[in-house]
């Protein structure tokens, strides 16, 4: 049978399925786009001009009518008084306070600043879009700077597929933002976001989001992508190379000859299956690595950087580890489904593309959150617009457990010193992994900051940088393991692998999410994502009052932040024995189970959210009491620490 008409006819069972599932939820049916994009492009490497053409094959999954479509055109952004120049401009007169050596902080992001505002003619990027036509047919469009708009002649009815021809003509700018050429570490070509790339649709309609900055949005589908450029580059990309033993550079299998065609000029033949992104980078420089992983799959990892004895040693190590942590994740997090990865230096930071990575250097904590967005983005690919704490959050959290693994699991080999291994592991070894410890510190900050916004802002749209950065990554990852206090840890990682399975290679929101966890948990969930997610309300619980009673102890405990939790209560006697005091919140419909057995927990009635205090009496005499602690895990983001405690030490004090 035809792959196409197979996919096609898949797709349609499947969506019949889910409407059949989800008729008995009163849910609207999900549905997705599929696109197949066949690119052909030229660089010169002299005059850094990129042309092109691409051959679109769209299908149309939605149940409307459809008479216009969208391209995003990115490299408009790195123009003088483009969006993304004035956006940075205007932050950077933001204020944000003083650092320790009297620098003055400013809201901008330190990689853009104003520099769009002082690139040359020959610095600018550019993607000009010469000709639309669809099944053959000139369409009218116009260019509104990241953004092209297509009228279409014929409008696409519902369940049907057309395709479209686009020539392009780009010009690479000098790297500011993600993609350009000669960055700082001397990368000649880092090229994402490159080609003429089409809008999502989905139920909530058209995404012709303007590049001003931030996050990602695409359609998933297969590529199958020809450069040719200079024959002295090596290209590494998305995607599996279809000619290795024409190109070389590593790609061939070893002991085969290399036969690359005569001229000056090399032509890379890559196809990337089930992805919403290709990205590509080249260099003449480019050392090129590759090992497989520990995994059952046996993932091919390639590695590819610029030659600097300096940091040689580096990306050997980040290349051993990548090799290490892959069977971890895939336990934790779901298979990996592609069999390769690549990390590519490249960019201006770290960057998550399909099946690759721009990365600067060889830092392990970069190389995990980058490799974790093949999860949370590459395989669940949420609108990173308008959940980008669902990216960047969840990845953020994902990583500080995987550098907690990779660190314990070999520090023998990691640390030749023993007083440095021990050092380092008693750094790891605190109530909270040194990622998630690292979040609450950046959420308590955005608080303080009076700067909060909820996490339901679009990403472009925040009032400053420093804003989306904590909401997006501390607050998010904060979600996650806060959400094990809730529920309890083990029934957030198998919600994490549910998530995967249910949602992978589609386009979940917050919404699909919390149903996941409510279905895997058994518990009503909505009211945290009503406070978390969808308002700035914090969390500070207080012992507010410690006393006798006969031989009992009366124990008062107050809600003073607006935000309502259940509460884990650690009661410890002078004779060392503990017991856990629980108090289910009574919007949850239920209790998370008991996470440590060695410690005797008893449930208490449930705490009504519109109650501000809270009393209990414990049948132990006042004065046998050592301390009494509010939530000893500190997973609970409690933004005052300082009254979770009662001890006769600190009564004395």
């Amino acid at each position: 049978m035809d792959l196409h008409m197979h996919h096609k006819i898949f797709s349609l069972f499947f969506c019949c399925n889910l409407c059949y599932h989800f008729a008995a939820h009163a849910q609207t049916c999900y549905w997705q786009q599929r696109v197949h994009y066949t690119i052909h492009a030229h660089l010169n490497v002299h005059t850094n001009r990129l042309n092109g053409n691409e051959h679109i094959v769209y299908e149309n999954h939605s149940p409307d009518t459809l008479r216009e479509v969208f391209f995003h055109l990115y490299w408009n952004a790195f123009q003088p008084g483009s969006m993304m120049d004035v956006h940075s401009r205007e932050a950077g007169k933001i204020i944000l306070g003083v650092t320790a050596q009297g620098d003055t902080m400013r809201d901008w992001d330190s990689r853009v600043r104003d520099r769009i505002a002082h690139l040359k003619p020959d610095e600018i990027g550019y993607d000009s879009v010469t000709r639309v036509a669809m099944n053959g047919v000139p369409q009218p469009f116009k260019i509104k700077e990241t953004i092209l708009q297509v009228h279409l002649t014929q409008p696409i009815l519902p369940h049907q597929q057309v395709s479209f021809d686009v020539d392009f003509k780009t010009q690479v700018n000098i790297q500011i933002r993600r993609s350009g050429r000669d960055n700082a570490e001397g990368v000649r070509y880092s090229m994402s976001q490159w080609y003429p790339k089409l809008c999502e649709y989905d139920r909530q309609g058209w995404h012709p989001t303007p590049y001003v900055g931030r996050e990602f949005y695409g359609v998933w589908g297969d590529y199958e992508v020809w450069l040719t450029l200079d024959k002295h580059y090596v290209v590494a990309a998305t995607g599996y190379l279809q000619n290795p033993n024409e190109i070389g550079y590593g790609y061939e299998k070893p002991g085969t000859t290399v036969k690359r065609p005569a001229g000056d000029e090399l032509t890379w033949h890559f196809v990337a299956p089930n992805v919403h992104d290709f990205v590509w980078a080249a260099d003449p420089d480019y050392v090129h690595l590759v090992d497989t992983a520990h995994n059952a799959a046996h993932t091919a990892i390639h590695v590819f950087f610029k030659k600097d004895s300096a940091t040689l040693e580096a990306w050997h190590n980040l290349l051993k580890a990548a090799v290490r942590v892959l069977p971890f994740m895939e336990a934790h997090f779901g298979p990996y489904p592609f069999h390769q990865y690549s990390f590519i230096q490249g960019g201006d930071g770290g960057m998550e593309y399909p099946m690759a990575t721009l990365i600067k250097g060889p830092s392990l904590g970069t190389a995990f959150h980058e490799w974790m967005h093949s999860w949370y983005q590459m395989m669940l690919g949420t609108n990173e617009s308008l959940y980008p704490w669902m990216d960047e959050g969840f990845t953020t959290w994902a990583e500080g457990k995987v550098s907690n693994y990779y660190y314990h699991r070999f520090a023998d080999s990691i640390f030749k010193d023993a007083a440095e291994k021990k050092a380092f592991l008693e750094r790891l070894d605190t109530s909270l992994p040194q990622g998630e410890a690292s979040a609450y510190r950046g959420y308590v900050m955005l608080v303080k900051s009076g700067l909060a916004e909820p996490m339901t802002t679009h990403a472009d749209h925040y009032e400053t940088n420093f804003a989306y950065t904590q909401n997006a990554y501390s607050k998010g990852a904060v979600f996650l393991e806060q959400l094990g206090y809730i529920i309890g840890d083990s029934l957030r990682d198998k919600t994490l692998l549910n998530y995967y399975w249910q949602w992978r290679f589609k386009h979940p929101t917050a919404d699909d999410f919390i149903h996941v966890a409510e279905q895997t948990s058994h518990l009503k969930l909505d009211w945290y994502q009503e406070y978390w997610i969808q308002s700035t309300k914090t969390i500070d619980y207080a012992i507010a009052n410690v006393q006798p009673v006969g031989d009992s102890t009366s124990i008062t405990l107050q809600k003073i932040g607006q935000m309502p939790m259940p509460i884990d209560v650690l009661i410890t006697c002078k004779n060392g024995k503990q017991q856990l005091i629980y108090i289910p919140l009574d919007l949850m419909f239920g209790e998370k189970p008991v996470e440590n057995p060695s410690v005797p927990r008893h449930t208490l009635p449930a705490w009504h959210w519109t109650d501000p205090t809270y009393h209990f009496s414990l049948p132990v005499p006042f004065n046998q009491i050592r301390s009494i602690i509010i939530d000893p895990s500190r997973r609970m983001a409690d933004i005052n620490l300082e009254n979770n405690m009662f001890s006769h030490s600190a009564m004395k004090n």
